[in-house]
């Protein structure tokens, strides 16, 4: 074991030279879509909206997956816990970059101006739970439990390694923390994303988004994985297995995309009610259903077809190419989700559209180097390692 009670001087060498220029990075496009913001504060908010709900959608799905592996016990989750809490660590930043959504909230939502509010009887109905103050509280509660949440499961795998096993005690805060997090996720998608349509809803809207972060986080699980696997003695864990075991989470989680999203476009289309439809016409009916269609091919249909193979999921870089391929859809699927409600009538790309995911996910992966570099590269203490590592040999 002692090989991987710290990080060996090769490994943290290199993650500070990805740290410093991802964090400058971000920095510089941060400032550029800055100065973007004064000549044009709509496009800014939108692209910064749908940055940070991809970007957001890594820590919470490393927390709802570290939660997933306590309860089931899957040795798919042992040599990759480590970055799944480095990762998890970064939510009290993102808590803190949520400060502009609170800001812009007249650029992004209707229910926002109260003129608008009064002469619209949904919106005025509604406006009981959709209003400034209730959005704002509801986003500190979210922020609340994902943090406790992330607090403990954090400190109490730190424990194992020097105390002993902990298992019983992380399985009895997931089994709750599970339900919490699909609960706040819920509410939490209804008030950034779905209010952006004022009188859509969506029953399903909540699992989408859970099934969206956990593509997310398996993705990038896959992809740092293969860069640590370049090192001793990561090489020697990070074998075929593990990526086969990834590779069927991540076939798992595109098919519960797929079937959320087409149950919700049923439900939808038989209903043919005019508070649900709304929703769909622009994303379909208009230039927008061009990224619709290349989101059925490229998120569920290729990658679905590509991962039925383990010779794809056993090997490391046929993965890492589904996991890039994947990655760019959730882009442009949160893309697809914000910007129609603004613009209905057609497709619309602005150059801060770009600027900004680059801007958070520079900070972002700086911030999640930083914090991966502080601990072992194994859970040591936990008693499932042995077993996971002869399984890595297989």
């Amino acid at each position: 074991m002692t090989p991987y009670v710290t990080i060996p001087p090769t490994i943290d060498y290199d993650i500070r030279r990805w740290q410093r220029p991802a964090l400058v990075t971000g920095i510089v496009f941060f400032i550029a879509s800055i100065i973007g913001a004064l000549f044009y504060p709509g496009d800014f908010f939108r692209s910064y909206l749908y940055s940070y709900l991809f970007w957001l959608g890594l820590p919470l799905g490393a927390m709802a997956l570290l939660m997933l592996q306590y309860l089931t016990g899957g040795r798919w989750g042992v040599v990759v816990r480590r970055p799944l809490e480095a990762a998890s660590r970064t939510l009290p930043w993102m808590a803190a970059l949520f400060i502009p959504i609170a800001v812009g909230l007249p650029y992004l939502y209707h229910w926002a101006h109260s003129d608008l509010v009064a002469k619209d009887p949904v919106m005025l109905h509604r406006y009981v739970y959709m209003n400034p103050g209730g959005f704002l509280a509801r986003a500190a509660i979210y922020f609340a439990v994902w943090l406790t949440l992330t607090y403990f499961l954090n400190k109490w795998s730190w424990q194992e390694d020097r105390l002993g096993d902990q298992t019983n005690r992380l399985a009895k805060i997931s089994a709750p923390g599970l339900i919490l997090y699909v609960f706040t996720m819920t509410f939490a998608a209804i008030d950034w994303a779905e209010s952006l349509d004022d009188h859509w809803f969506s029953t399903m809207w909540g699992f989408i988004f859970v099934a969206d972060q956990g593509i997310t986080i398996i993705c990038f699980a896959i992809l740092f994985s293969l860069a640590l696997s370049r090192w001793e003695p990561m090489n020697s864990v990070l074998r075929p297995q593990r990526f086969h075991d990834l590779g069927n989470l991540l076939l798992v989680f595109v098919m519960l995309w797929a079937y959320f999203q087409f149950s919700q476009l049923l439900i939808v289309w038989s209903g043919n009610l005019s508070g649900e439809i709304p929703w769909f016409l622009p994303r379909i009916g208009t230039s927008w259903g061009w990224l619709g269609g290349a989101l059925i091919v490229f998120q569920f249909i290729l990658p679905f077809l590509m991962l039925l193979f383990r010779g794809i999921t056993k090997n490391a870089i046929a993965l890492s190419c589904v996991a890039v391929l994947l990655l760019v859809m959730r882009f442009v699927d949160m893309f697809w989700v914000v910007m129609p409600s603004a613009f209905r009538d057609g497709f619309h790309v602005h150059w801060l559209n770009f600027t900004m995911p680059v801007a958070l996910g520079g900070i972002w992966i700086a911030l999640f180097l930083r914090t991966f570099r502080r601990y072992p590269l194994l859970p040591l203490g936990t008693p499932e390692l042995e077993e996971a590592l002869q399984h890595a040999d297989r």
